[in-house]
């Protein structure tokens, strides 16, 4: 009798099946040729390994492997307020950054989160975890750039907003859902002191960063508007 894996022949946790089928059908670039995908794990996320043919600049061609983990795309925005210059970030516990060196894994973030599932438009989700991390409910809101974080092993692609707040947007109470272990606290700050966080270190996350330099250069206190930005970031 041969041996079912979870998330191949048997639904894993999240009822999933077949995600070592995963990238078998790519077809986009005649130069790879996907040989084999082995599922690793599938706890919560998903690793795979991946075996291809790989044809180079000079027609060879090598056979290589790849480690991918997958953990879903993800949606995030940059809440700012023109009137007063402020910006609304959070605050929360990050266990792989103080892990790796950050002082007390406390990192200073623009509210966001996965996708729920594949097929969720990202605008949908980041609606979503607004609401459940800062209690906004946002209105009009911008697409500014979708974005591979850290394409070397990691799949997700996170695509990036901005929206404006102020309290009259404030309609629930955030912090988090406690259901997933969320402790999320507001950090509400004057974009000239958000963009000195940037250079003193305090703000030391990629997508926040991305953002706030967007906010700087073309955004909403870009140059020649009205705003706190015009002396750079």
């Amino acid at each position: 009798m041969t041996d079912k894996t979870a998330g191949v022949d048997l639904p894993d946790r999240r009822g999933r099946t077949g995600l070592d089928r995963t990238g078998r059908d790519l077809t986009g670039n005649p130069r790879v040729k996907v040989r084999d995908v082995r599922l690793l794990s599938s706890h919560w996320y998903v690793e795979r390994t991946t075996t291809f043919d790989f044809q180079h600049a000079d027609g060879t061609w090598s056979t290589q492997e790849r480690e991918t983990h997958d953990r879903g795309n993800g949606a995030t925005v940059l809440l700012y307020d023109t009137d007063r210059e402020t910006v609304l970030l959070t605050r929360q516990f990050r266990y792989p950054v103080y892990v790796n060196g950050h002082p007390d894994g406390m990192l200073v973030e623009t509210p966001g989160g996965l996708l729920d599932e594949e097929d969720e438009h990202p605008e949908a989700a980041v609606r979503r975890e607004v609401v459940e991390e800062t209690g906004h409910t946002i209105g009009e809101i911008q697409h500014v750039f979708d974005i591979y974080m850290s394409p070397g092993s990691v799949t997700e692609r996170v695509s990036f907003y901005a929206a404006p707040y102020g309290p009259s947007t404030r309609t629930h109470e955030g912090g988090g859902l406690e259901e997933e272990g969320e402790d999320i606290e507001l950090v509400e700050l004057p974009f000239r002191r958000a963009l000195e966080m940037i250079r003193s270190g305090e703000i030391a996350d990629a997508k926040t960063i991305m953002l706030l330099q967007w906010a700087a250069l073309d955004g909403p206190f870009g140059a020649g508007r009205d705003g706190a930005s015009r002396d750079g970031a």
